[in-house]
């Protein structure tokens, strides 16, 4: 019976420590997200998905209990009225948007620990106001059609990033920028410029990232230009996540990494001479005259029906053609991958490749042992037809 009072002590204070366990004091660091202000001014082209960031925002604050304020009245930017906000959203903005006094306000509010959200086309705001291009990471240049492509993801221990896979291919309006925020910020995301047409950063495009920027917090993301990106929950978490890395709720690592990842994909190695064969841009001709491997030498081995493949350079995004249906020269500059495109993957026994052209039935060759263009031009396979095709 004795052992009865020495169980009822342990017990006690066992739940003492589980109680002191559940009362350990938040960092100060990790203050919960109660305010955010949603700035949607614009002076320039004016997004009709505006209205579907505000309502996915306000849906976000509803469900993880911060309230939102929009507004386009830039005269809100005032020391004292921004300091209750614990993040301010620039949601596609354009165009010159707050005057001297406003641009001071803000820089005060950065600088009292405050922090940024700048989606889409905050990236087309202010060209004028140097702090603000710094803050952001990096101005737009331009942009291609509206089209599907593979976005990379760079970290993901980022609370904005954590919920997506290793890639996500979906479709949006993709930003070039006028320059490479990669060595100021941690980049999140980037794009995989092979996969769609009209990147232009010479394949190391990052599309999210954040940084600590003037004594605040600064998270970007080039992706919310459709209407569809508002619903679209990978999207809306990864919003989520941004707010609370802007507003320093979530605790995220925000230094720069400025060593680019290395490129994916596969290389030709032309059994003949030993040298990988290159696609320096869409106006030279692919030869096999290369010793190393960089983003030139990198191709992605597209799969079409029947057992056919597709090159799309690395290099460029363009597919290679069998130029004037196999009489010319192999060039990566083609958007889109169609007959002249189009390429038999041949298995030889010794463990190359051969390439033959639909178009005309003829073998690529690395002509003159690697010394001239790449043509499709041999009706049979011999050494100079053969390729070692790498991966990774």
């Amino acid at each position: 019976m004795r052992s009865r009072p020495r169980l009822l002590a342990l017990v006690t204070a066992l739940a003492v420590f589980l109680t002191s366990l559940v009362a350990l004091p938040t960092p100060a660091s990790a203050a919960p997200l109660t305010k955010v202000l949603v700035f949607s001014k614009t002076a320039g082209f004016r997004h009709s998905s505006i209205p579907n960031g505000i309502a996915a925002i306000q849906q976000l604050g509803s469900a993880n209990g911060f309230t939102v304020t929009s507004t386009e009245d830039a005269a809100q930017f005032t020391t004292s009225n921004l300091a209750q906000y614990q993040a301010v959203v620039f949601l596609s903005t354009t165009g010159d948007v707050l005057n001297a006094s406003q641009q001071t306000a803000f820089e005060s509010y950065i600088a009292a620990g405050g922090g940024y959200v700048g989606v889409h086309a905050a990236a087309d705001t202010e060209y004028s106001w140097p702090w603000y291009g710094s803050l952001v990471g990096a101005w737009f240049d331009s942009h291609p059609a509206i089209q599907t492509a593979t976005v990379k993801i760079e970290d993901r221990t980022n609370p904005s990033t954590a919920h997506l896979s290793d890639t996500w291919v979906r479709s949006d309006e993709w930003y070039n920028y006028r320059t490479n925020p990669r060595s100021s910020a941690r980049v999140l995301a980037s794009l995989d410029e092979s996969s769609y047409s009209g990147g232009n950063m010479s394949g190391d495009h990052p599309i999210t990232w954040c940084k600590a920027y003037g004594g605040g917090r600064a998270w970007y993301t080039g992706l919310g230009h459709t209407e569809a990106s508002y619903t679209d929950p990978n999207f809306t978490r990864m919003l989520l996540g941004g707010l609370q890395v802007a507003a320093g709720s979530v605790t995220a690592d925000c230094s720069p990494r400025t060593t680019t990842p290395p490129p994916s994909g596969s290389t030709l190695r032309a059994r003949a001479n030993n040298q990988y064969v290159s696609a320096p841009n869409a106006t030279t001709a692919l030869i096999a005259n290369r010793s190393a491997v960089g983003t030139t030498e990198r191709f992605d081995l597209v799969n079409l029906a029947n057992g056919n493949v597709a090159l799309r350079a690395k290099s460029n995004g363009q597919f290679v053609a069998a130029e004037n249906a196999g009489a010319a020269a192999l060039i990566a500059n083609r958007a889109s991958a169609g007959a002249w495109e189009t390429f038999q993957l041949v298995r030889n026994s010794d463990g190359t490749v051969s390439l033959r052209a639909t178009v005309n039935n003829r073998y690529v060759a690395a002509d003159n042992a690697g010394a001239s263009p790449l043509i499709a031009n041999r009706t049979s396979i011999g050494q100079w037809e053969k390729f070692d095709l790498v991966t990774g």
